[in-house]
């Protein structure tokens, strides 16, 4: 469809109907839709398939950097083809009914080209290694799915350096595996997510430049959606059958990405024999359609099926890339595979496709990655759940130190440093937590666990048995906020006075700070000290108690400073706005203080909207020190982190698989497999390495 008026749904399988329920689209092709139907010829076709089962190709270089073209003949596995057009090998790889390839990586440590192939007799993936010592088997533990397959596309996301695999089925599921190499070296994969359009979708394919995954729902349309597995799934329609420029049926789509930012979507219209081309890097603006026709010898093509996109210079006459069609027709003969020179397309349509060197196919990674150490289980509720951790170190073993975590929809979890829940308290909607020790009750210094409970509005508040390891609710009764909604919370220790006090802050940005005081034997209740307003919604703060400096996250503004004795007032200054500074995007969450010697450390702040983690300097004026991302780990089948509200951070020593600290975030979408929202475990020695931090 011309220009940016693409459609965006909730889920695919709801995004048909919605798209024909709306009145506003007019049932017949917009008047501005262009009209650059051309003709190229083929330039050279492959030999017919010898089971009749062409159906996608891809183009690989073998040991002596000759290229060679690898296309699936179902009941005949994989054929292997010169460019010449002869067929010179064959691979065994079941019913193959797709393929799919991608260079640069080393999944499996062979090097070379990796090449993913579906076989549908048993609707699973078999993998290969391409390289100097051949085309080798690596397929580890089978991945299978419960649905009829059609179609297998790779993608090698840029920040996670990791390979995916996405399957697409009869019936519209389209399903995303995290590959890795297992202990045997060989490729295994682990579900990340499963999504679903209204029907049949034949084929994708993954632009690794932009993260996006295209999918042809044979009867609707092209989609594209995110392919980063942390992120949600909002599928937009590209081009519509009969609504746009595809007329009854789409077929295969591929990808050509060129030097200078160029980068071009190619889709079958099927039913009428044209392959159309839009101009991802602006809005996908359709550009044309081509129709390949007969060429001497070589009769065009009839249907054309799966197609793929080599946008890298070959000898002539594919000196700017080549184009291969599965020709679903192919005359009388069974069916094979058409080669189109890109350079003729171009052409044809007046534009450059800027073929890209074999190189262009590495995209560095944006930022510093790091995995997680380990998880917590899944909480007890689905959706918006899990939200706010606080670590506690024991004070005589740190291994048995203990993250506290909200259930915004039910509660406190304990957990140990090994993930383990030891404690489940289901006493309200409890959102932030925090805590601090050196309280006095009973005549004992304890540690207080305060949490804003948004079932009643109040404050709880309890305290750690140190003995057993739990949370006792010690609070003098109901701890009234007189807030709407009681939202972000910390604590802050008064090195002056020694007072304790809680704050908490609303969803329309008000501050009230109350000190926590022993009014009955073993009892704590709150006294309201302080109330400010910050402006808008704020939920992430954190007191340090050594300078008396309380941070605040506006989540649309950034980080506000403030004091934090009470007599401090409305009085702050910025840390960071996020209009100033990139890497900061908002919603600015979660914030935490990692402590070193001297006043020195760093402030850590959860940049919910790039799903990443920013570390300031704890001493003004705050310079930027790193960002990093919290990533997949295929090998112990740990999902990254995104979309994370609330974190917590130590520099205590922990002993064991956190010897400089620990940095506990909530994951906003816990995949790998898809469960409810968890908390991750992340070594800050990992942390250092990562942004080269270590000293």
């Amino acid at each position: 469809m011309r220009g940016s008026k693409h459609l965006t749904y909730l889920g695919f399988a709801g995004a048909l109907l919605g798209f024909q329920g709306c009145d506003q689209l007019a049932l017949e092709r917009p008047e501005d839709a262009k009209e650059t139907d051309q003709a190229v010829a083929a330039t050279l076709e492959l030999v017919p398939t010898q089971f009749d089962g062409a159906n996608m190709a891809v183009l690989a270089m073998d040991a002596n950097g000759a290229p060679v073209i690898l296309g699936t003949d179902e009941l005949g596995g994989v054929e292997i083809y010169s460019v010449a057009g002869e067929k010179i090998g064959s691979l065994q790889a079941g019913e193959a009914e797709s393929i799919d390839i991608r260079y640069n990586v080393d999944v499996a440590g062979d090097g070379g080209a990796f090449l993913s192939v579906l076989d549908a007799s048993a609707n699973t993936l078999r993998f290969f290694t391409h390289s100097a010592t051949g085309i080798n088997d690596v397929t580890g533990v089978p991945i299978s799915t419960a649905f009829a397959t059609k179609g297998v596309c790779l993608h090698k996301n840029r920040t996670d350096q990791n390979l995916y695999a996405f399957i697409v089925g009869e019936n519209g599921e389209i399903d995303q595996w995290l590959l890795y190499a297992d202990i045997a070296g060989k490729v295994s994969g682990r579900i990340v997510r499963r999504m679903n359009a209204a029907s049949e979708v034949g084929y994708c394919v993954a632009n690794d430049r932009t993260g996006d995954i295209y999918a042809s729902e044979q009867a609707v349309g092209v989609w594209r959606f995110s392919a980063n597995p942390e992120s949600d799934i909002a599928p937009e329609i590209i081009d519509i059958i009969r609504f746009g420029n595809i007329d009854d049926e789409t077929g295969g789509i591929a990808i050509a990405n060129g030097t200078g930012g160029k980068s071009y979507l190619l889709a079958s219209n099927a039913s009428v024999n044209k392959i159309n081309v839009y101009d991802i890097a602006n809005d996908h603006e359709f550009i044309g359609s081509v129709s390949i026709d007969a060429h001497g010898a070589i009769d065009g093509v009839e249907e054309p099926g799966g197609i793929f996109a080599f946008n890298h210079p070959l000898s002539d006459p594919f000196s700017e890339g080549v184009l291969i069609v599965a020709d679903d027709d192919n005359g009388d003969d069974p069916t094979n595979y058409k080669l189109v020179s890109l350079a003729s397309i171009a052409g044809a349509l007046g534009i450059d496709f800027g073929a890209a060197p074999m190189a262009d196919s590495t995209e560095p990674a944006p930022i510093a990655t790091v995995f997680p150490t380990l998880e917590t289980p899944p909480v007890g509720n689905h959706g918006d759940a899990a939200d706010d951790p606080a670590i506690w170190v024991h004070p005589t073993d740190p291994s048995l130190s203990l993250v506290i975590g909200t259930e915004k929809q039910n509660g406190l979890y304990v957990y140990d440093l090994s993930g383990n829940t030891l404690q489940h308290l289901p006493d309200g909607k409890m959102n932030n937590v925090d805590l601090r020790h050196g309280f006095t009750l009973n005549g004992e210094e304890t540690t207080i666990v305060t949490a804003s409970n948004r079932t009643d509005d109040t404050l709880a508040i309890y305290a750690i048995d140190v003995a057993s390891r739990r949370l006792i609710n010690v609070a003098d009764g109901p701890q009234a906020t007189g807030m709407t909604d009681p939202y972000g919370l910390c604590m802050y220790q008064s090195a002056a006075s020694g007072t304790t006090y809680a704050i908490v802050n609303d969803t329309d940005g008000v501050v009230k700070q109350w000190a926590l005081r022993e009014t009955a034997p073993g009892k704590v209740s709150a006294e309201l000290m302080r109330e400010f307003s910050v402006g808008s919604q704020t939920e992430g703060c954190v007191a340090d108690d050594s300078t008396g400096v309380l941070l605040i996250g506006e989540e649309a503004v950034g980080l506000w400073k403030y004091g934090a004795e009470p007599e401090a007032g409305d009085a702050r200054s910025a840390v960071v706005l996020a209009a100033d500074d990139d890497a900061l995007n908002p919603d600015v969450e979660g914030v935490s203080i990692y402590h070193k010697e001297n006043g020195e450390g760093y402030i850590v702040v959860s940049s919910q909207g790039s799903d990443s983690y920013v570390l300031y300097q704890l001493q003004a004026p705050h310079e930027l020190v790193g960002t990093f991302a919290i990533i997949a780990d295929g090998a112990s089948g740990i999902d990254g982190a995104s979309e994370t509200d609330g974190l917590d951070v130590t520099s205590a020593p922990l002993g064991g698989k956190f010897p400089k600290g620990l940095l506990v975030v909530q994951d906003g979408r816990n995949v790998l497999p898809p469960e409810p929202q968890n908390f991750k475990f992340v070594s800050w020695a990992d942390v250092e390495t990562a942004l080269d931090l270590v000293e």
